[in-house]
């Protein structure tokens, strides 16, 4: 037992030790706001790196989204005797409200989440990142900064393109495999489509992609112990991530969202 409770003390100091460490670091990153300027030229490569490279990554991923939705909302409405004409209906809202934001921030965080663990991580692991502070140049303004902002920036443009191919797909299983025509499923399509649904999906896609930036970073910057201490740190952020864009999906759900 007292195994037990000495276990369970250490996650709970751990626990505190890394939310004390993430709010730190975006107390650091708040300040290092006053630098932008200098940071254009590194932002818009991460711009690059972080968010147009994950675009056919995204697209792959929602073709399948929206294929499976309306294939599964078939069958469900087949289920209960609801008419297929509300097919574009009910797959629109899905895919607007909860499927484009959630799953291309759980893709992303798998992709670049875990990138920028490693990457910082093994610069950290290097002592690179003590270099910088050696020379006078803020780390979290060279390397947390640009990365952060652009994945606050990208995510909400990758959904953009996940709603649009999400639909497409969707549109195709409809039409081949449901049998209804495409007026049909457009029609029931741009009768549920409200555009505060389209503006909360991207609030929410911000939002996650701040929080896969910062955890990202937060692991990178607290790695220890080598390659293998790298390999943890990748495997915390990318697990603590999809976590919390879990937890802040259904905060988001109650706010913005209400019965």
């Amino acid at each position: 037992m007292p195994g037990g409770f000495q276990e369970i003390g250490r996650h709970g100091v751990n626990f505190v030790r890394t939310v004390g460490g993430m709010f730190m670091l975006l107390g650091k990153l708040i300040i290092s706001f006053r630098e932008v300027h200098r940071s254009l030229g590194l932002l818009m490569e991460q711009l690059y790196l972080l968010g147009v490279k994950s675009l056919p990554l995204i697209v792959i991923i929602s073709i399948f989204v929206g294929a499976v939705s309306a294939w599964q909302a078939a069958y469900q409405f087949k289920f209960i005797g609801a008419p297929l004409r509300l097919l574009g209906h009910a797959v629109g809202k899905a895919v607007v409200i909860e499927l484009a934001p959630v799953l291309s921030a759980i893709v992303y965080a798998g992709r670049v989440g875990a990138g920028v663990t490693a990457e910082l991580g093994t610069m950290k692991v290097t002592e690179q990142i003590d270099a910088l502070e050696s020379m006078g140049i803020s780390p979290v303004r060279y390397l947390v900064l640009p990365r952060v902002l652009a994945s606050v920036f990208m995510v909400p443009f990758l959904v953009i393109f996940a709603n649009f191919v999400a639909i497409v797909g969707a549109l195709v299983v409809s039409i081949i495999g449901v049998a209804i025509s495409s007026e049909t499923f457009l029609t029931g399509f741009k009768y549920s489509f409200e555009l505060s649904d389209f503006i909360n999906g991207l609030i929410k896609a911000a939002v996650f992609g701040f929080i896969i930036g910062i955890v990202g970073c937060y692991y990178g910057f607290t790695t220890r112990g080598g390659a293998q201490g790298v390999g943890r740190a990748t495997t915390s952020s990318v697990v603590v991530s999809m976590v919390l864009i879990l937890i802040f999906n259904f905060v988001f759900a109650v706010i913005l969202f209400r019965i």
